[in-house]
């Protein structure tokens, strides 16, 4: 697969990632099982033969049994730990957490972060992250904090580079601002029914209640050499199967979809993810199945080129209007 260098490290990164969220099974407190662990190495395995070498996790995944299982993964399959990346995040807590009125919440304290990446690394048998991002913007974040959780986690070695999730060019500025090393990620949300990064740039004085704010994102990260991630890449595969409630346009998006993969001889999901992978800012899409035939699917968007009227032509139908 394509690799990427990820612009401020020394990182090579396959065009494509797999994000590791569904790999731990329930969302409860319940423990691993052998099925649970048997599925997730046939995951990341399938994930290996497509040319990836990119994993992305959060320390809240299935409450931190998605980190639990990829550790028993690592010592599953000999040898991978070398050739590949491991990303995860922080920032998130459950409501309950610590307390039973405890609110769910964000928290980008010293003591958090600090905690949450030595959680994640026991979880994980590992000794470094190669990158740590912040999951969600906090209204509360003292960045003289962040700054210092985060020198003390690179200066011990626990962890290589850093990013941020969710956040938009103000917030990056304002974090940056503080931090003596640069961020190198922002993962957002973009698909082709979550497309309205694209329509920031297109929509310039126009008025649209339609579309969520997305002011500026892309164009921050491209000159400022923040590589985009894109989580849920394919909307948990509405995409493909529009429920019968769905907008004529998502219906319409699905069967495009469909005759341009029976036209290039590929797979669904390799057009969905080609339309991402056509932007300039080189958008990293995050493949979150855990099916190992749909992942092999999906990496199959690395030998796909979209031309700019077939990009258009998914777009228009997506947005259910023609561009300006």
């Amino acid at each position: 697969m394509t690799k990427y260098s990820l612009h401020n490290t020394d990182l090579e990164i396959s065009r494509i990632a797999y994000g590791c969220m569904g790999i731990g099974g329930s969302w409860d407190d319940s423990p691993l099982t052998d099925e649970t662990i048997s599925k997730a190495i046939n995951s990341v395995s399938a994930a290996l033969e497509g040319g990836i070498n990119f994993f992305d996790h959060a320390n809240i995944y299935a409450q931190g049994k998605s980190e639990l299982v990829f550790g028993k993964v690592l010592k599953e399959i000999k040898g991978i730990r070398d050739n590949i990346i491991i990303q995860s995040k922080c920032g998130i807590r459950f409501p309950g957490d610590p307390n039973p009125e405890s609110p769910g919440r964000y928290d980008f304290s010293y003591e958090n972060i600090i905690g949450s990446t030595n959680a994640s690394l026991d979880r994980l048998g590992i000794e470094q992250l190669d990158i740590l991002l912040l999951h969600r913007p906090d209204p509360l974040m003292h960045r003289e904090e962040v700054a210092k959780a985060f020198d003390e986690l690179h200066t011990k070695g626990k962890v290589r580079y850093f990013g941020v999730s969710n956040f938009n060019p103000g917030q990056m500025t304002l974090l940056q601002n503080s931090l003596d090393i640069p961020l190198v990620v922002n993962q957002i949300e973009i698909s082709l029914l979550h497309h309205h990064v694209f329509n920031d740039g297109i929509l310039v004085n126009q008025l649209s209640g339609k579309y969520a704010a997305a002011t500026g994102i892309m164009d921050y990260c491209m000159l400022n050499n923040i590589r985009v991630q894109a989580w849920s890449p394919v909307a948990l595969g509405k995409i493909f199967n529009p429920s019968v409630d769905a907008e004529k346009c998502v219906k319409k998006l699905a069967r495009k979809i469909t005759d341009y993969a029976e036209e290039k001889n590929t797979t669904e999901e390799a057009i969905a993810l080609a339309w991402l992978l056509k932007h300039p800012a080189g958008i990293q899409p995050i493949i979150g199945t855990t099916k190992p035939e749909r992942i092999l699917n999906s990496c199959k968007a690395d030998d796909i080129e979209l031309t700019r009227e077939e990009w258009y032509t998914l777009f228009t139908i997506a947005r259910g209007n023609p561009v300006p």
